[in-house]
């Protein structure tokens, strides 16, 4: 008798998984990789040429940091909620486009009030876009959820790490009017995005109907508890990024951000290697070890100089935010009927945490100096792993999503 089960006969069909699809998820990464160079990517890397070109104390210079996060990570889980109940994919596109146009335009403005409007428009834009791209990754990724994840969120994590190199490289020689040569890039934006938008309208169609029939139910409490550890891990990456050419005053400018270059290049390698790993041994393990693992390099950073900080960072930048993705496909797995708003959360309102972290971090520094801030730094990761202990398992709910 043969092995295979037909519709004809008794028992299960079994469940075929499938392919990778490659162009849609090196779309979606590249896109994530410009999205994130103009928004997370540049923005804390120009706080010290926007406090420099407009006279800003450091609240009101981290505050631009704010406008950023906040407009992106509240309107994400707004747009997830919205796309969730009518697929609105065209977001995707016209979300780069204005996430580019919006920070290009800081390049032309001559007040704080106009500057954080600009700054905001950019938000709006990777706010319409995150949701979209992940869910759009998430139904692209077959049975690989960890890799194609890590795949789309290396894109943006390169971006973040490009952003700083971009002062050194360029903008130290231009100035803030430089950043108007992005406009360009905008434009070309609609291109890379608009050649995915019919398969993606088709696929998410397709996909939603799938997850109404066999998703389980999500889990509230499961959610909270991973959305601190978003919260910590956030603040951890987002305040070294923006503190690290206030810490390391000795240093040029140019200098400091190659740093924060090596810091967010080596999360970007973490990131990808997370990904691929949580597919083996489980997205709960992934994370908490992840955590576990950071703290050393956290708590040895300000105490470490030279070329051992470098090599401190490259450890430290690939441990804290090799769960970048894991943390994506871990909310997908808890929110399975709300595959947007899950990337809503986990990517958005991290990022939204960042900004309020750095404010908050930024009255610490003018109230207590930048090395205190460091040493608040130092213990986060430690925090998100005892918080990452009490997740539930996620690989009954992950093999629900396959």
């Amino acid at each position: 008798m043969s092995n295979h089960v037909t519709s004809g006969t008794m028992g299960p069909v079994p469940r075929v998984r499938q392919p990778l699809m490659k162009r849609a998820v090196f779309t979606f990464s590249a896109s994530h990789f410009l999205n994130d160079l103009m928004t997370t990517g540049l923005v804390p890397a120009l706080v010290v040429m926007y406090k420099h070109e407009f006279h800003l104390n450091y609240v009101q210079s981290t505050s631009i940091v704010l406008v950023s996060y906040l407009t992106s990570s509240v309107m994400q889980p707004i747009f997830g909620v919205l796309s969730d109940r009518k697929p609105r994919v065209w977001w995707f596109t016209i979300g780069l486009f204005l996430s580019c146009l919006g920070l290009a335009l800081t390049g032309a403005v001559h007040t704080l009030p106009l500057l954080l409007l600009c700054v905001a428009v950019s938000g709006f834009g990777s706010g319409a876009f995150h949701p979209e791209a992940s869910r759009g990754t998430h139904y692209a990724s077959g049975g690989k959820k960890g890799l194609a994840q890590s795949i789309f969120q290396v894109g943006g994590n390169a971006g973040q790490a490009f952003g700083p190199l971009m002062i050194p490289l360029f903008l130290s020689r231009t100035g803030i009017s430089g950043l108007l040569w992005f406009l360009p890039v905008a434009l070309l934006s609609l291109g890379l995005t608009g050649q995915i938008l019919g398969w993606l309208g088709a696929k998410v169609k397709e996909g939603n109907a799938k997850v109404a029939e066999r998703a389980g139910e999500n889990n509230i409490p499961g959610v909270i508890l991973l959305l601190l550890v978003i919260i910590f891990r956030s603040w951890c990456q987002v305040g070294v990024v923006v503190f690290l050419p206030f810490y390391l005053h000795h240093l040029s400018l140019q200098q400091s951000e190659l740093l924060n270059f090596v810091f967010v290049g080596s999360g970007a390698l973490g990131t990808f290697l997370g990904g691929v790993w949580s597919d083996r041994i489980g997205l709960k393990r992934l994370l908490v070890g992840s955590m576990v693992v950071a703290t050393p390099f956290a708590l040895l950073f300000p105490h470490v100089h030279g070329v051992w900080s470098v090599l401190d960072l490259v450890f430290f930048g690939a441990s804290v935010l090799s769960s970048f993705a894991v943390t994506v496909v871990y909310m997908q797995t808890l929110l399975p009927r709300n595959l947007a708003m899950a990337s809503g959360l986990s990517i958005g309102f991290g990022v939204g945490a960042g900004g309020i972290g750095a404010t908050l971090l930024g009255g610490v520094s003018d109230a207590f100096g930048v090395p205190t801030v460091f040493t608040v730094l130092s213990v986060l990761p430690l925090v998100c792993a005892v918080v990452a202990w009490f997740l539930p398992s996620d690989r009954l709910r992950r093999a629900a999503l396959s």
